[in-house]
C-alpha cells in the first residue's frame, strides 16, 4: 500500500506479538512491516526476542514507522542469556527495558497510560506486566509444589525455570504478586467512564489455555487473580501473546485478542504465507475467530 493510499484511511489500532527475532525470517518480517494507515498505532505485546541489541533495533524500527508504539513485557525479554552482553537479571533488568522504550518514545507500563481518540475510542490503552504465580494448574493439582511436580515428570517446563530470574524477589509468584498489587492500583484510578483496551504477554483469564497441546504450560501463562479484570475494567478488548495460537475468543462479552507471530515453523504452516498484524481497534465482533 502506498503511503498515498494508507492516507486515506482513518488510523487504526493493531497489536502484534512474539516476534523472537533471532529467527531470520521473523527479523525479515520486522523489517518489512509498515503501518496500514497513516496514523496507525501499534501495540508490541511481548518476546520481541532475547538479545537486548535485538530488543533496542526491532523498536527502533517500529517507532521510526508507526505513529505511537506500545510495549508490554515478554519473558523473552525478562531472560538473562549467557550470550548476552547485557547480564542484568530480574526487575533490573525490566526496569533497563523501560529506560531503553523511553528513549526511544516507547510506551511501557511504567507510564502514563495513552488514550485513543481514533474510531472505536476513546479508549485508555493500558500495556501491562504482571507474569505469572503458578495457579493455572493441571486438573487435581491444588499447590504449585505439586503442579511443578507434574510437569517436571511429563517434560513439559518453561525455559523460564532456568533464564527468568525474579531478583531481588524471592520467587516469580512473587514479582507477580508485587505486579498485580501496583497494577490494580492504577487501573483503580483510571476514569470509571472511559473503557480500556488491557494489554499484558500472558493471558489475564485462563480460557485461552484451556486448547493448550501441552496442558502443563498453563502453569507459566497467567495469574487467577485477574480473572475478573476484563469485566471490572470496562475492557473493549484484552491483548496478549505468548500461546502462539493467534485467534480471538470471547469471554463475558469481551474480545481476547492473541497477536501472536511465533516461531517460523509455526506460522509458515498456517493458510497466511507470512504473519500479520492483528486489529484491536476498532474492536471486532463476535462473529467468529
Amino acid at each position: 500500500m502506498t503511503t498515498s493510499a494508507a492516507s486515506r484511511r482513518a488510523p487504526r489500532l493493531f497489536g502484534i506479538s512474539d516476534l523472537h527475532i533471532a529467527y531470520a525470517e521473523n527479523r525479515k518480517f520486522v523489517d518489512e512491516l509498515w503501518p496500514e494507515h497513516e496514523g496507525d498505532w501499534l501495540i508490541v505485546a511481548g518476546d520481541i526476542g532475547e538479545m537486548m541489541s535485538d530488543i533496542e533495533w526491532a523498536l527502533r524500527t517500529l517507532t521510526e514507522r508507526f505513529d505511537t508504539v506500545i510495549w508490554s513485557p515478554g519473558n523473552h525479554e525478562l531472560w538473562t542469556p549467557r550470550d548476552d552482553p547485557n547480564q542484568l537479571r530480574g526487575e533490573a533488568r525490566y526496569r533497563h527495558l523501560v529506560e531503553l522504550c523511553r528513549g526511544l518514545g516507547v510506551h511501557t507500563p511504567e507510564d502514563p497510560f495513552p488514550v485513543w481518540d481514533g474510531e472505536g475510542g476513546p479508549a485508555v490503552i493500558a500495556p501491562l506486566f504482571l507474569l505469572y504465580d503458578y495457579t493455572f494448574r493441571p486438573a487435581g493439582k491444588h499447590n504449585k509444589k505439586d503442579a511443578l511436580a507434574y510437569a517436571y515428570e511429563t517434560g513439559v517446563v518453561c525455559t523460564d525455570e532456568v533464564l527468568l530470574h525474579p531478583d531481588p524477589y524471592p520467587t516469580r509468584e512473587d514479582w507477580c504478586r508485587a505486579r498485580v498489587a501496583l497494577t490494580k492500583d492504577r487501573l483503580d484510578a483510571l476514569d470509571p467512564e472511559l473503557p480500556t483496551v488491557l494489554i499484558n504477554h500472558w493471558p489475564v483469564v485462563r480460557e485461552p489455555t484451556r486448547i493448550l497441546h501441552y496442558p502443563e504450560f498453563a502453569l507459566w501463562c497467567g495469574t487467577e487473580a485477574t480473572a475478573d479484570w476484563p469485566v471490572r475494567y470496562r475492557a473493549a478488548a484484552v491483548v496478549y501473546g505468548h500461546l502462539h495460537i493467534p485467534r480471538t475468543i470471547w469471554h463475558e462479552g469481551v474480545p481476547h485478542i492473541e497477536v501472536s507471530v511465533g516461531y517460523p515453523r509455526e506460522w509458515q504452516r498456517e493458510r497466511h504465507p507470512s504473519p500479520r498484524l492483528r486489529q484491536i481497534l476498532p474492536a471486532p465482533r463476535p462473529t467468529g475467530t
